[in-house]
């Protein structure tokens, strides 16, 4: 016997939860369950132990990226599918930083959200949206960043030593320096904390 894979669905719309767990049931491998707010989701997750969650970004009681990052940081494995009307750089980009697995528009047909959903299911660890690659590249066109200066940058508000941000990127302390003043020279800013708020007011974070 197949053991169905257990999805939760949060959205505060009870027409758009009812949507996708029709369509979804009609996939056997799929058993799903329902959250309208952020704090039924945290509640649902604690006791449901999904191997996936679809949630909307807009919720009555906080922004669905919360959600993201609150159960990313308690689980590497869970399937997350980020779902907005709002396909915007700033929309998809805040999904994959808070550690979403895949972003889709709500309009997309439910074959779509399928897809997306065995992609996280699979590769919970990656991220997948539509013309992403594009989205990356506007994002670093505004500074003329490169790819590894764009994480370098996005590490930066952890307020690690350089030390253990150079150990988490899998470089030297000294190759981190030497990004680290090519980013400070591309945004025009001499420190850390500078970089960090103009990346924030950018998007680029």
């Amino acid at each position: 016997m197949t053991i169905k894979k257990r999805i939760l669905v949060i959205d505060d719309h009870a027409v758009v939860r009812q949507g996708i767990k029709s369509a979804l049931h009609a996939y056997e491998n799929f058993e799903i369950f329902e959250a309208a707010s952020k704090s039924e989701a945290r509640a649902s997750i604690a006791t449901l132990n999904p191997d996936a969650i679809i949630v909307d970004i807009n919720l009555p009681d906080g922004n669905g990226l919360e959600i993201v990052s609150w159960a990313r940081s308690i689980s590497k494995t869970l399937a997350i599918v980020v779902l907005s009307f709002n396909e915007s750089n700033e929309f998809v980009l805040g999904a994959m930083k808070a550690g979403a697995s895949a972003f889709i528009n709500k309009s997309a047909p439910i074959t779509d959200l399928k897809s997306a959903l065995e992609f996280a299911l699979k590769s919970p660890d990656k991220f997948s949206a539509k013309d992403l690659n594009h989205k990356l590249e506007s994002r670093e066109q505004k500074f003329g960043l490169s790819q590894r200066e764009l994480q370098v940058l996005t590490q930066l508000y952890r307020g690690d030593p350089l030390k253990v941000l150079a150990a988490s990127l899998f470089i030297s302390e000294a190759t981190l320096k030497t990004h680290l003043t090519s980013v400070y020279r591309k945004l025009n800013v001499s420190n850390r904390v500078q970089a960090i708020d103009k990346a924030r007011n950018a998007g680029l974070t």
